[in-house]
């Protein structure tokens, strides 16, 4: 045929698609780093990482989704990313320039966090592999992502002779607006030198739906974030497999959205295996 009646080339559409696409990812990170990120400037350099190791992975996820029937990974991303960082759980993340200290022990960024954890829950889906593993309710599922905090130590510790003297305890809450419940765990300086570095990180994600449901009943107003799940914590830990929640993290979650909880009636079998792990084990903190 005429030049100006060839087709084009099935490769070219495929890398137009791609790039539309991830310049798309790139904007609906920035735009919502502008918008919504409650550390303001100092996550700005976090976006531009973000946007970076989203680059560094389209070409060969480009490539191998070339070799199948299903379209690159970015196209299904061009409204957004699937997994935003929450409010709650980036509490637990140290603010730039300062020390870790109280709740906050994870010292990377939040934004580039976030980023990582799209990037394999993402190159997952590619190979074919549902990354999302059931939670305790239909609203949660887990994450397990290999450790790529560096320093970052396993958060679980056995129980022995040696050390249940350095147990503490105390009637603590999350936030100012959640019902304060008893809570048992190993101050991280006393435990220190039984502690190794965690291999991996159980992400645990809450649906959008439910996210607005608590954030509602405890007057919290709506960030706009509209990514399907949201990181509600992160456990590091020494298994791809999750840890049995805390029984009081089971009592509290059955007293409803309005004191803190998700509503989710307590189950006795799982009490009870929670119980059973955690009879000998402590939370490191």
């Amino acid at each position: 045929p005429a030049p100006s009646m060839r087709q084009p080339r099935p490769r070219l559409r495929l890398g137009c698609a791609a790039v539309a696409a991830a310049v798309s990812v790139g904007l609906g990170l920035c735009g919502r780093l502008l918008c919504t990120s409650w550390r303001g400037a100092a996550q700005q350099s976090g976006a531009f990482v973000a946007a970076q190791l989203l680059a560094a992975h389209w070409k060969p996820l480009v490539a191998r989704q070339h070799r199948t029937s299903r379209p690159p990974f970015f196209v299904a991303m061009a409204s957004g990313p699937a997994v935003a960082m929450e409010a709650f759980a980036a509490r637990n993340f140290v603010e730039k320039g300062q020390k870790p200290s109280g709740k906050a022990f994870i010292e990377f960024d939040t934004v580039e966090f976030a980023a990582r954890v799209n990037v394999f829950y993402e190159e997952r889906l590619a190979a074919g592999e549902d990354p999302l593993k059931p939670g305790y309710a239909p609203f949660c599922k887990h994450l397990f992502v290999p450790n790529f905090v560096p320093g970052l130590q396993d958060t679980v510790l056995l129980i022995t002779d040696a050390n249940a003297a350095l147990l503490k305890s105390e009637y603590a809450a999350r936030t100012e607006k959640e019902l304060p419940v008893l809570g048992r765990w190993f101050p991280k300086d006393a435990v220190r030198e039984h502690i190794v570095e965690a291999r991996f990180l159980d992400v645990i994600l809450y649906s959008r739906e439910q996210i607005i449901e608590e954030n509602k009943a405890m007057g919290e107003p709506d960030d706009g974030v509209r990514a399907p799940w949201g990181i509600v914590s992160v456990k590091p830990q020494g298994v791809d497999t999750e840890i049995p929640m805390e029984p009081i993290t089971m009592m509290r979650n059955a007293l409803g959205v309005e004191l803190g909880g998700s509503g989710v009636p307590m189950v006795r079998e799982e009490y009870t295996k929670s119980v059973e792990f955690w009879n000998k084990h402590g939370r490191v903190q």
